[in-house]
């Protein structure tokens, strides 16, 4: 992004965190206390999916800045994340009564992916072939930074392609997390994988000279991870840790690959003006809400959300940051915006804010909990909406068409998934696990 400028033994049932286990286990008192624990944890996190996926950057990392920093907004930005909180833990909350997600995860979600023997293979191909689409597609331009600071696009037709393979990265992850909680991927091999998408956009932000979207895949493969029990808790809070020690470097190293590619570098922004997210935050909040600046409407929700490009290639690049940044007195060519939840409060004001997240609380509700345990193609549907329309860095509006295109995209994997299941199975089959698949 560019600123505005021109725990005796006992028999423990594994519910949903921890390593795969099936049935009951004995286990030592502290291994079972820590379960316990865990367990609890798991359940709060399922129970409360996008309150936690709001509140955790901002109790983590930006409001600490704000305090250290003596922001003279920190009031204001306790505001917007309650209002946000409001809406999302009212409808979660309500969502208790009507039904709790399985207390034991992994077994419902083994029972609930057990019609789909191909879901390995299956999220294989996606991780795949969304890799290398990513990689050939910012060779041709598509994403870099010159394109963003120009305004144009690769008209490429293998670049308006890999378009169409755009959250394939998304859609793998959430596919090989199934394969996993389903007994048929260790999770040592899930890990691997995770690396594998990581190193992936960590080269494709190189290419790009954009770090943005590596931090957001970053921040919501730890997230999704954490709420579908594959992640502790305890470890991402050190990788977070040592991806704050690793900024700077990486800020350097992002300004060199921009400077060689001919864009100007403002040198007077620091790697430590690039932490100050509270900053960028209440920077709106010096104007009367909510504003009207030509942002995208109800026609361009289904234009640029469900019409892929390459059917419609005249249409104009879309870019609210841009707006945003013209509005405040810069140039088009760089792009500004308030996070996720000063953007909604710029746009559809305070009732917005709570309307948004009650709305999307009680869409995951149901992917988590409707007619029992998610399968396959609502797990991905859960991590499109962590991924897409919630995560702390998105720009509003842009974001919600982004999971519309997503969702656009998954449907030939969904199709894929449903030719390859098998017929019904009992409540209380258990998956045949291939060599190498257990613990």
């Amino acid at each position: 992004m560019i600123g505005p400028r021109a725990a005796g033994e006992q028999l423990a049932v594994d519910c949903g965190s921890g390593p795969w286990v099936s049935g009951a286990v004995p286990v030592g008192p502290g291994r079972g206390g820590w379960s316990r624990q865990r367990e609890l944890v798991g359940g709060l996190l399922r129970c409360y999916p996008v309150s936690f996926l709001v509140l955790a950057p901002y109790a983590v990392f930006i409001l600490p800045m704000a305090v250290l920093n003596d922001n003279p907004q920190t009031g204001f930005i306790v505001l917007l994340v309650g209002l946000a909180l409001l809406g999302s833990v009212s409808v979660e909350t309500m969502g208790l009564f009507l039904g709790r997600p399985d207390p034991q995860w992994r077994r419902g979600m083994r029972q609930a992916t057990a019609r789909y023997p191909r879901i390995y293979p299956v999220a294989r191909l996606v991780t795949l072939t969304g890799m290398v689409t990513s990689i050939i597609g910012a060779h041709l331009g598509r994403g870099t930074i010159v394109t963003q600071v120009s305004g144009d696009l690769s008209d490429s037709p293998v670049a308006m392609v890999c378009a169409l393979f755009s959250g394939w990265g998304t859609l793998g992850f959430a596919l090989l997390v199934g394969s996993h909680l389903s007994g048929r991927l260790s999770v040592r091999r899930l890990y691997c994988w995770v690396a594998v998408l990581v190193g992936v956009e960590a080269y494709v932000a190189v290419l790009t000279a954009r770090s943005a979207p590596l931090v957001a895949l970053v921040f919501f493969v730890a997230a999704a991870g954490a709420v579908c029990g594959v992640f502790r808790l305890r470890h991402l809070l050190l990788w977070t840790v040592v991806l704050l020690l690793a900024w700077p470097a990486m800020f350097a190293q992002r300004n060199a690959i921009r400077e060689e590619q001919g864009v100007v570098v403002d040198t007077q922004v620091t790697a430590a003006d690039r932490l100050r997210l509270d900053s960028q935050l209440t920077a709106v909040a010096a104007f009367a809400v909510p504003v009207e600046i030509g942002q995208p409407g109800v026609a361009d929700y289904f234009r640029y959300g469900l019409v892929p490009r390459v059917l419609d290639p005249d249409r104009p690049a879309l870019s609210t940051g841009q707006q945003i940044n013209q509005f405040l007195g810069g140039g088009p060519t760089s792009a500004y915006t308030f996070l996720l939840l000063g953007n909604i409060w710029f746009f559809d004001g305070p009732a917005g804010m709570v309307a948004v997240h009650a709305f999307w609380a009680g869409f995951v509700a149901l992917l988590l909990r409707w007619r029992s345990r998610p399968g396959p193609a609502r797990l991905t549907l859960f991590c499109l909406v962590f991924s897409d329309v919630l995560l702390w860095s998105g720009t509003y509006p842009d974001c919600t068409i982004g999971f519309l295109q997503h969702v656009v995209s998954a449907a030939p994997v969904f199709l894929l998934l449903w030719l390859t299941r098998s017929a019904p199975a009992g409540r209380d089959d258990e998956v045949t696990l291939p060599v190498g698949a257990v613990r």
